[in-house]
């Protein structure tokens, strides 16, 4: 099978030249052709000679491919379905060789959110994601290829990595496509403008706190540990408080962004007494909550909390010292919202 050079470093880059007789300066002129060009055949690589041209496309593949479905909600936002490739690890099925992809414009701002698995494996009860299973890590190749091959790649402002799949239970992958959107020689994007998530999974969260400037995203949910074991099976192998022990162990100050997602339901997370130990746990780190409204789908086992609440619990929280907005929910007539990626185009 055939590598794709998308996803490759600098110096693999480099490596590829030499293995097919150029010489050691054209992988950054191939770094040039797939990050800033961001071209899709090896035809177009112009000052590469016929002959390495053609000794590439022997041994590699670009590693771009289309959406192969869109869906546009009545909002502006779109979601997009990617076939996955073969390259996929330990892909299981052939129903599940999608993933889905969301671009949220809004104003001056467009945000894409990516997948970094087909499905995911971490079962939280309220997401829609969660009952299609895990079925593979995408490779670096098949989480830029959504940056980069979507209609509105060149509007892109910021990405946020809250799609189908835990980032941090595919770091090495994750953090491939950071260095590429980041470096220098690849994309040389700001740190800032990009996000990732994470439920809490300790081992992939250390190694991105030390190997990436990017923002954070902790996927919070509830405050007390018996409370979101029973929502969140992560919690049960990684504590919520280790989670916060190790985060308090950085300067937030001056580098990177921590945020908290919280989605609210009527009386399971939105009282007084979570409002109040929400405060205690974050007591002593910079950071911010965004309430979420829940989106129910077909499930309706929980419900969400109203308007009026979401609000007096937004109030609380910033009358008493950590920034609390509430998150507008985008594209939930197209099931592109938070935890509804279910990759229902591919059944259209």
């Amino acid at each position: 099978m055939k590598q794709a050079l998308l996803g490759k470093t600098l110096e693999e880059l480099q490596q590829v030249a030499l293995s097919v007789g150029l010489q050691k300066f054209a992988g950054k002129q191939l770094a040039q052709w797939l990050y800033v060009r961001r071209v899709t055949s090896f035809d177009q690589m112009t000052n590469i000679s016929l002959k390495g041209r053609l000794a590439l496309e022997q041994q590699y593949t670009i590693g771009r491919h289309q959406p192969v479905a869109e869906a546009v909600s009545q909002d502006g936002t779109k979601k997009y379905l990617f076939r996955i490739s073969n390259s996929v690890s330990g892909l299981t099925s052939n129903s599940s060789a999608y993933i889905e992809s969301v671009y949220i414009p809004d104003n001056d701002r467009a945000t894409l959110c990516v997948s970094t698995q087909a499905g995911c494996k971490m079962g939280c009860k309220f997401c829609m994601t969660g009952t299609l299973g895990f079925h593979g890590q995408l490779t670096a190749a098949e989480i830029l290829n959504q940056i980069f091959s979507i209609p509105d790649s060149n509007k892109l402002t910021n990405i946020v990595y809250m799609g189908e799949g835990e980032p941090m239970d595919n770091i090495d992958h994750v953090l491939r496509s950071l260095q590429v959107m980041t470096a220098d020689w690849g994309c040389a994007w700001s740190p800032k403008r990009i996000t990732v998530s994470t439920v809490g999974v300790v081992p992939g969260l250390q190694r991105f706190l030390q190997e990436s400037d990017c923002h954070l995203a902790i996927s919070l949910h509830n405050p007390f540990g018996a409370e979101r074991q029973d929502i969140m099976p992560i919690e049960k192998r990684y504590h919520l408080t280790d989670v916060l022990a190790l985060l308090k162990q950085y300067d937030w100050q001056h580098q990177r962004r921590v945020s908290f997602e919280y989605i609210c339901w009527h009386n399971l997370n939105d009282t007084v007494r979570h409002a109040k130990e929400l405060l205690r746990l974050l007591r002593g780190l910079p950071c911010r909550i965004n309430l979420i409204r829940f989106h129910a789908g077909v499930d309706q086992t929980f419900a969400g909390s109203d308007e009026k609440q979401m609000e007096w619990l937004r109030d609380y929280l910033s009358d008493n010292g950590i920034t609390t907005t509430i998150r507008r929910s985008r594209g939930e007539d197209i099931l592109a919202a938070c935890g509804m990626l279910v990759n229902a185009l591919s059944q259209e």
